[in-house]
């Protein structure tokens, strides 16, 4: 290993993955390792070897949780037939994931399908979310006259433009804040409560007292989003998201990055003044200017190689719940996937709950089965029982797997050590903020922004 790297990448994860891809297209020299012989992160499907086989992936699912392989009386079909995503995520149609599949080309290795609908949790049931004034007349979210209110709504921000005051209607959307935007249109608490949580995407109430603008503009993602397949915002690759590494380690190879798989990271190298120098694998030792990984591999959960660099944060764990049914969740029309938003003020906690669920329509379950994956930041000392308000909406449970998950972050930005740390996926069911992270560490490692071509987000998607 003689040859010294612009960037060495530790880790296969999503995050990692796609910011190999986008240095190799900016003509970085890139080194991407990971200590196990597979493609994918803490993120992707529970399978040993994604890019080979997935013969074994129910019995990987069971061993892991369990230590037992599948109970064959509950007749889950083929082990081929599941990809399991650990922590599942959907991908906004017209949000920043989806202009960087476009604008790195991924997406000729991928294949789409629309999740064919989107809900929130209201007063005990979930109803379809309205992501435009049309919708939220026919919702049974509002009375009559919050209808005539959230239209109103609605159709402001459709004719709202940052840099025409004319459509502003008295109200600056830079230094009022969403509480004022919401009391400009009557707009009562439960409606807003689905408009910040499940339109908006935030994940607690903090985003209210801040300038309306970055809600604004959220919401409107939404929409446009919602528009372009007409069913719901979201899209989800087919085999699950193990896909999607795989397709930027593609992206990162084609362009001159090199990957080695199955390399256990003995040292991360710095010099007398503490900037990163190189990483040491099996005895050898690579010199790089720069190393980004995951947060395993600098103090974070098993097999740490250097401590100090990561923190966990005390007060956000995740809890998830991973639930076989043989059944669509009630109240989703028999929708062959949903994404489900229980705002934290309608059950009285602090954070929202998310429910995401795929079937085979997504090639990861077998016919007639359901993947519905519950989470949440944990509040109390009895984490499970705080997924209860999602567990209760799915039915009858064929079976259910519970884990607990600290969340990491880095504790510096990296320019100092030339040492750049991703964060801890959150247990939001989309990408929002795993493409700020994205961004964040782009802009660190590289000293500018991310620019994006202007492309035709357009995705095939079925």
């Amino acid at each position: 290993m003689d040859e010294e790297y612009d960037v060495v990448v530790l880790g296969t994860g999503l995050t990692e993955c796609i910011l190999s891809g986008l240095l190799s297209v900016d003509g970085k020299k890139v080194l991407h390792m990971d200590r196990n012989d597979y493609y994918g992160g803490e993120i992707e499907r529970c399978l040993i070897h994604p890019c080979l086989t997935r013969t074994d992936v129910l019995p990987q699912l069971y061993q892991k949780f369990r230590g037992t392989p599948p109970p064959e009386e509950l007749q889950l079909g083929r082990d081929r037939d599941y990809a399991v995503d650990l922590i599942p995520k959907f991908i906004l149609a017209s949000g920043e994931l989806t202009k960087i599949l476009v604008h790195t080309e991924v997406t000729r290795y991928l294949d789409f399908k629309q999740i064919a609908g989107s809900y929130v949790y209201r007063d005990g049931k979930i109803s379809k979310v309205p992501s435009n004034e049309s919708e939220a007349i026919r919702s049974p979210l509002m009375g009559l006259f919050e209808k005539n209110r959230a239209r109103k709504f609605f159709l402001y921000l459709q004719q709202w433009k940052e840099d025409d005051p004319a459509t502003f209607q008295g109200f600056d959307a830079n230094t009022q804040t969403m509480k004022e935007l919401y009391t400009k249109f009557g707009l009562e608490p439960g409606t807003q409560d689905f408009i910040g949580h499940a339109m908006a995407l935030w994940f607690d109430d903090d985003y209210i007292q801040r300038p309306a603008k970055e809600t604004m503009e959220r919401i409107i993602l939404y929409s446009q989003s919602m528009a372009r397949y007409g069913k719901s915002p979201y899209i989800y690759p087919l085999y699950g998201l193990g896909e999607l590494p795989q397709a930027f380690a593609r992206l990162s190879a084609i362009y001159g990055g090199t990957y080695m798989l199955d390399k256990k990271i003995t040292s991360i190298n710095v010099d007398e003044s503490g900037k990163f120098t190189g990483v040491t694998s099996d005895g050898e030792t690579v010199k790089a200017k720069k190393v980004i990984g995951d947060p395993s591999y600098f103090g974070a959960g098993e097999d740490p190689v250097e401590g100090g660099k990561v923190r966990v944060l005390e007060t956000r764990k995740v809890v998830r719940a991973i639930c076989i049914l043989k059944h669509p969740i009630p109240g989703t029309d028999n929708a062959d996937s949903a994404q489900i938003i229980i705002p934290q003020n309608q059950v009285g906690r602090k954070n929202d709950i998310y429910i995401a669920s795929v079937s085979a329509a997504h090639s990861v379950a077998a016919k007639d089965v359901w993947l519905a994956i519950v989470s949440t930041i944990v509040e109390t000392s009895v984490p499970e029982r705080e997924l209860l308000p999602g567990l209760q909406l799915l039915g009858t449970i064929v079976d259910k797997f519970v884990s607990i998950t600290p969340l990491y972050e880095p504790t510096s930005d990296g320019l100092a050590d030339n040492v750049f740390i991703s964060k801890s996926f959150d247990p939001t069911s989309h990408f929002d903020s795993v493409v700020t992270d994205v961004n964040d560490l782009y802009q660190r490692v590289t000293g500018g922004p991310l620019e994006l071509k202007k492309r035709d987000t357009e995705l095939e998607s079925s």
